[in-house]
């Protein structure tokens, strides 16, 4: 039977996760912009904010559609997870958008800008995966683009696990510390980012199997 066949179109909640989906990519590729043309820096950051305030707003409005809908689409307690997954996700890059201006970094890593890279492809792919919850004949190509999203997130425990190895190899004295240390925060906060990409995959998967 297919996936919805017997509930009536909910095409607000299908609208709200699309958006949040859009937003995310905006999210991470004026994150991917920050750290590749490192000027305007606060103007940047401050741009980033309201994309997360975005991001905050669509969360309410579908926790709102959820208080006056008798039908929903799929479990509410899915619903739940996948939107506040999705916020979560923008939160976490705007967090290390943040900091970086914060901490008044000189200039971002190689290695910071490898992640936005990642979380950039890990978003557009969220992002077109999610029109697709509602079709069910293409819940095939919806589960390719989960597992993508999630191989991409071992790309970024790689990338953690390079910048750990050589994070305070060259510390020695006070300034360097405090500037390691502050890198190691940034680099936690990018690699949440991709690991939070991976649970809007995984709740994405969640749905799929019940209604499978």
């Amino acid at each position: 039977m297919a996936l919805f066949s017997f509930l009536p179109k909910s095409p607000n909640f299908f609208r709200l996760f699309s958006a949040s989906g859009v937003n995310a990519v905006d999210t991470a590729r004026a994150l991917l912009d920050l750290f590749e043309r490192f000027e305007n820096v606060e103007a940047k950051v401050r741009r980033i904010r309201e994309l997360e305030h975005e991001g905050d707003r669509l969360s309410h409005e579908l926790t709102n559609a959820l208080t006056t809908t008798f039908l929903t689409p799929f479990d509410r307690e899915d619903i739940i997870d996948l939107g506040e997954n999705l916020d979560d996700f923008v939160d976490y890059m705007e967090e290390a958008a943040r900091r970086a201006w914060l901490y008044r970094i000189h200039a971002p890593t190689a290695q910071a800008q490898a992640f936005a890279r990642v979380l950039v492809r890990q978003a557009e792919l969220i992002a077109r995966g999610l029109p697709l919850l509602e079709d069910a004949k293409r819940h095939d190509e919806l589960q390719k683009i989960v597992i993508e999203v999630k191989t991409l997130e071992d790309e970024g425990d790689r990338l953690y696990d390079e910048v750990e190895a050589d994070l305070y190899e060259n510390v020695g004295d006070v300034k360097s510390l405090v500037a390691a240390m502050r890198w190691g925060e940034l680099y936690n906060l990018l690699e949440d980012a991709t690991d939070q990409a991976q649970r809007v995959a995984k709740t994405i998967e969640g749905i799929l199997l019940k209604h499978a």
